[in-house]
């Protein structure tokens, strides 16, 4: 199969192209494309083309109002829902990461010291809870750790959310 050109389709094509076919262009040219095969199948999809391109723009003309109100509106209320919900999650993030450094510290040391956890439920009678707790002879240099991570997991939270609400 063997496919020429022919040497009207380009004028057959910018009159098409311009909108002037049929009633802006000459008429040997609208009698040679009712001859030649090329260029009556030029003119039939190029108008049919046209004709579905200006019925999609009458298409999205006609809608209603209220649905494009609708729309905006969803988009709103998606677009604060998000601006609202990233506090939150950077919030549960640090939390996350502050009580999983506190699971790895706890694990690290128990390891150290050999790992009884089977003798914790010994130590929690009343009476050693009540004499651990009690500031007689016993070294202070647990509680004060315990009272600086505490110290500083709320410094560190006030940060991070100071940062957060600054931002939104």
């Amino acid at each position: 199969m063997i496919f020429r050109g022919c040497s009207y389709e380009a004028d057959v094509t910018e009159a098409l192209k311009n909108g002037h076919w049929p009633e802006g262009c000459a008429p040997e040219l609208c009698s040679h494309a009712e001859t030649c095969v090329r260029c009556s199948d030029l003119v039939l999809v190029t108008q049919t083309f046209q004709r579905a391109r200006n019925e999609s723009i009458l298409a999205v003309r006609e809608a209603s109002p209220s649905l494009l109100w609708w729309r905006a509106q969803l988009r709103r209320r998606h677009t604060a829902t998000e601006r609202l919900a990233r506090p939150i999650t950077i919030a549960q993030i640090f939390a996350l990461f502050v009580n999983l450094t506190v699971g790895i510290v706890f694990l690290a040391w128990q390891y150290r010291h050999g790992l009884r956890w089977e003798t914790w439920w010994s130590d929690l009678a009343s009476t050693r809870v009540v004499h651990f707790f009690s500031l007689g002879s016993r070294d202070l240099s647990g509680i004060v750790l315990a009272t600086s991570a505490v110290g500083m997991v709320a410094v560190l939270s006030g940060i991070v959310l100071y940062l957060v609400y600054k931002k939104a």
